[in-house]
């Protein structure tokens, strides 16, 4: 049966500016093949809710660098598993800038609409651009303000909670 479970986002928060600018060893660094920052952002919140989705191929899981979900480190597959994860692990929903909180994600979407980077909101004063800081790995950041990216479009992902299995 599945349950509701904490989404610590203090516990998130505190894991992303630690690790904003080095790497955590249990987790591989993707920097030279493809980028790092969904990988990153994937360990702040697993920081935060401490359950994976071992779902093969729709889920959203690390085991190592082989063995592990796309979600975990795609930018596009991690966007699908958030909006429309109904099992164990974190979800959420699009949500405007006056919704998001310290702990939610943006990603940001290129001028020919494909989403291309993923970002961690370390601190949020308002929803202005200006106003929110976000963490990132692959050109790493550490509450470094939105409003400072290149990018034709941003959205933003509120974490409403997550969920884990009590069937063992």
């Amino acid at each position: 049966m599945l349950i509701e479970t904490e989404y610590d986002r203090r516990a998130a928060v505190r894991y992303a500016l630690n690790w904003a600018f080095a790497r955590n060893p249990r987790f591989y660094d993707f920097q030279d093949i493809g980028g790092d920052c969904t990988n990153y952002v994937s360990q702040c919140l697993y920081a935060g809710c401490g359950v994976m989705n071992y779902t093969p191929e729709t889920g959203w899981y690390y085991i190592n660098s082989n063995n592990r979900a796309p979600a975990w480190t795609g930018v596009n597959f991690f966007r699908e598993f958030l909006i429309n994860n109904l099992g164990t692990g974190v979800y959420g929903e699009e949500a405007p800038y006056s919704e998001l909180r310290r702990g939610d994600v943006i990603q940001l979407v290129n001028p020919a609409g494909r989403f291309y980077h993923t970002l961690f909101i370390s601190e949020i004063f308002g929803p202005d651009p200006r106003q929110i800081f976000v963490c990132a790995h692959s050109i790493n950041a550490r509450n470094r303000r939105l409003s400072t990216y290149n990018y034709a479009d941003a959205v933003g992902f509120h974490i409403i909670g997550a969920r884990k299995n009590t069937d063992f």
